[in-house]
C-alpha cells in the first residue's frame, strides 16, 4: 500500500507557524522574535551558521522546547491546544541524536512510528512497515539491532519510523508534517540525496509539509521551495530558496564567495555554488 497521493493541496489545514519566538536562557538568548511559516506541500530549509539558532527553532516547532514568549501554532491553534495523540497522528519527528536505550530491532523501531495509530490501525500495518523500510533503504537491515548499526543505518531507520507515522491520512484533511533536524549530517552523499529526494517526493507529491534543518546549501538550493535563513538567533532572509541564497545573503551570513555554477543530471534550471573565502 502507498500513501495516499494528493492532488489539491489547498484542502489541508494545518499551517505551521512560528510567531515571535523568544527561547532565552539566563545570559544568553538562544531566539529573538523569530516568525517563519511553513506551508504543506513544501520543503522548506532552516538554514544558518553554527549557533545561529536552527536546532533551537526546530526543537520549539516540534514541541520538544517551551519557548520563553510567543508560540507555535499548527491549523491556527497554539501546539498546547493540540492533544499529543492527535499531533502524533500528522507530525513526526526526527532529531539530530536520538538514543534507543533496549536492544530493539530495525523492524521494531519502524513499528513504533505506527503506535499513535493503534486505535484506528489501518488494514496495511504490516505492510506500511515494510514499504517505510523499504523506501529509505532499510528493509534488508529488519532483523537487525538498531544500536548495532552505522550512524548512517541509524538515521535512515529513525526517517523510516517517521514515514510510517504519517503513512497515512487521518481523514480529516489535516496536513501531515516531517519535522528533520539535521537529516543528512551522518549520510554519505548517496543517501544525503536519497534523503532529500523522497522528503520532497512526499512533499510534491502527498501534500506533506517537510521543515529539514540543512547545513549544505547546494541542498537546500537543490531540494527545498522555500527557506528561512537565521543569524544570531534571529531571522535574517525567508522565502523562495533562489531568490534567498544570494551570492550577497551568502556572504554576509555565512562569511564565505558563492560562484554559480552549471548544475549537473540536467537541472539546469537550479542554482548551485562553489565556495571560497571571503
Amino acid at each position: 500500500m502507498n500513501a495516499r497521493t494528493l492532488t489539491d493541496f489547498s484542502t489541508l489545514t494545518g499551517r505551521l507557524e512560528a510567531v515571535d519566538v523568544v527561547v532565552a536562557l539566563p545570559g544568553k538568548t538562544l531566539l529573538q522574535g523569530v516568525s517563519a511559516q511553513f506551508s504543506a506541500g513544501q520543503v522548506t530549509a532552516i538554514l544558518g551558521p553554527n549557533g545561529a539558532g536552527k536546532s533551537t527553532l526546530m526543537a520549539v516547532l516540534s514541541g520538544q522546547r517551551q519557548p520563553s514568549s510567543g508560540e507555535v501554532c499548527l491549523a491556527g491553534q497554539t501546539l498546547a491546544a493540540h492533544t499529543l495523540a492527535d499531533l502524533a497522528r500528522v507530525r513526526a519527528c526526527v532529531a539530530q541524536e536520538t538514543q534507543v536505550a533496549f536492544e530493539f530491532t530495525v523492524r521494531e523501531v519502524v513499528e513504533l512510528g505506527r503506535y499513535p495509530h493503534r486505535r484506528q490501525p489501518s488494514r496495511h500495518e504490516a505492510a506500511i512497515v515494510l514499504q517505510a523500510m523499504q523506501a529509505t533503504q532499510v528493509d534488508h537491515l529488519a532483523e537487525r539491532a538498531l544500536n548495532t548499526l552505522s550512524g548512517g543505518e541509524k538515521a535512515r531507520a529513525h526517517l523510516a519510523r517517521a514515514l510510517a507515522q504519517v503513512w497515512d491520512n487521518v481523514g480529516d484533511h489535516s496536513a501531515r508534517w516531517l519535522l528533520l533536524d539535521e537529516p543528512t549530517a551522518a549520510l554519505d552523499l548517496q543517501h544525503q540525496h536519497r534523503m532529500l529526494q523522497l522528503a520532497r517526493d512526499w512533499a510534491c507529491e502527498q501534500g506533506v509539509g517537510v521543515v529539514a534543518v540543512l547545513h549544505d546549501l547546494n541542498l537546500a538550493l537543490r531540494y527545498s521551495e522555500r527557506c528561512v535563513v537565521l543569524q544570531g538567533g534571529q531571522v535574517v532572509a525567508s522565502g523562495l530558496t533562489p531568490k534567498v541564497l544570494t551570492p550577497a545573503c551568502i556572504a554576509k551570513v555565512w562569511g564565505v564567495h558563492a560562484q554559480a555554477v552549471p548544475a549537473l543530471g540536467g537541472l539546469a534550471h537550479r542554482l548551485q555554488y562553489v565556495f571560497e573565502p571571503v
